[in-house]
């Protein structure tokens, strides 16, 4: 079982690993903007409510955002290996164990959300942003990562198209982008809006990261809710991908 998860996930790391260069300065341009754009440019007439600067209370928001979007279109990539390369056959046909294509994939996304994570650890401090990296934050943005590449995987299967799979992200990722606790507080929203959007993920990935950094209480509740996306997505995306092999 370990050997076929690992043997997926090598197969990624080896592609990544050729690209390293490439994807470390890609990695780096979103990042930089939001830095400097939200970070330097507005946050200098922002105060947050605790007194901090806004650039403190944006750092943890940019790496929920980016962590999300780089685990999930990591992931992606699956749709074309199953309808235009059909690479995907060879995991199917193969003797390894169903669940290990899902799982391995998912590490491989992981692998790429912490790389980039990294890299926004680094800008920060030399911008200037003052937050604590404690193993839990590291735990948070793992179980994040995983949650969004699994939401990629599952759309992967069940989308038919290139084109449907745009509106994934244009749907789904862009609003959660900007309305999940990345750039302001969800307490400032109308208390409809406001429920619905704690019950996205990224909210309270938002919400963990942000505490933590803080050296705040952390909330359970946010825990929770993100292992619960974690079992559900990956039980609809697993299903989708079994149904390929029959």
């Amino acid at each position: 079982m370990l050997g076929d998860i690992w043997t997926v996930f090598w197969r990624d790391w080896v592609v990544l690993k050729h690209r390293m260069t490439a994807f470390i300065l890609s990695r780096m341009v979103a990042p930089i903007l939001y830095l400097v754009a939200f970070g330097w440019g507005l946050g200098r007439s922002i105060q947050t409510a605790a007194g901090g600067s806004y650039l403190d209370f944006l750092v943890p928001g940019i790496m929920a955002l980016n962590s999300m979007n780089i685990s999930f279109n990591s992931v992606i990539q699956v749709h074309a290996e199953k309808v235009y390369h059909k690479s995907i056959e060879e995991y199917l046909t193969s003797p390894i164990w169903p669940h290990a294509f899902v799982i391995g994939k998912t590490l491989a996304a992981v692998l790429r959300g912490l790389i980039s994570s990294a890299i926004i650890i680094c800008l920060a401090y030399a911008f200037g942003a003052n937050f604590t990296i404690t193993p839990l934050f590291l735990l948070v943005l793992v179980l994040n990562c995983a949650v969004f590449a699994e939401i990629g995987f599952a759309a992967a299967m069940y989308i038919k198209t290139y084109e449907h799979m745009g509106q994934v992200n244009t749907y789904a990722l862009l609003p959660m982008s900007f309305l999940c606790g990345t750039f302001f507080s969800t307490h400032t929203l109308p208390d409809a809006l406001r429920w619905f959007i704690e019950l996205l993920p990224l909210t309270h990935t938002s919400y963990l990261l942000r505490g933590i950094a803080m050296n705040q209480e952390v909330s359970l509740l946010s825990v929770g809710v993100l292992l619960l996306y974690l079992v559900i997505v990956f039980v609809i995306g697993s299903k989708a991908f079994l149904k390929l092999r029959e």
